[in-house]
């Protein structure tokens, strides 16, 4: 699965989705970081790339039709997070990539589970 990482991910995050097999690129590594969050979807589309990050706001179908891009990932954490949490919650998405595509789709992943954003009909 190719992954654009948030600049909140850290380098640990992308090794863990390597580890797993996934094609990653960071924010970061793109000099991306504090770039627009429409800007950076829409680099995302160009690439063909889920974006994973702990930004709520990506969470906000409003704000973001999620059908149009190669799937958002929000990692929820809890509201003192450690790193073992943001660990978990990155194991329960590379779990669910294993058995699913996220291509279309907004995820909300936390430890060990996933909820996927249904709009009403």
């Amino acid at each position: 699965m190719r992954l654009k990482l948030d600049e909140n991910l850290g380098s640990r995050g992308a090794e863990l989705f390597r580890q797993a097999g996934h094609d990653i690129v960071t924010v970061p590594e793109q000099r991306l970081c504090s770039s627009a969050d429409s800007d950076l979807l829409e680099i995302c589309r160009s690439e063909k790339r889920c974006l994973v990050t702990l930004d709520l706001d990506f969470g906000n179908p409003l704000l973001f039709n999620h059908a149009n891009y190669a799937g958002i990932a929000v990692l929820r954490l809890s509201p003192q997070p450690t790193p073992v949490d943001l660990f978990e919650a990155i194991q329960t998405m590379i779990r669910s990539l294993a058995q699913k595509e996220i291509a279309g789709e907004l995820w909300i992943v936390q430890k060990g589970k996933i909820r996927i954003y249904q709009p009403k009909e």
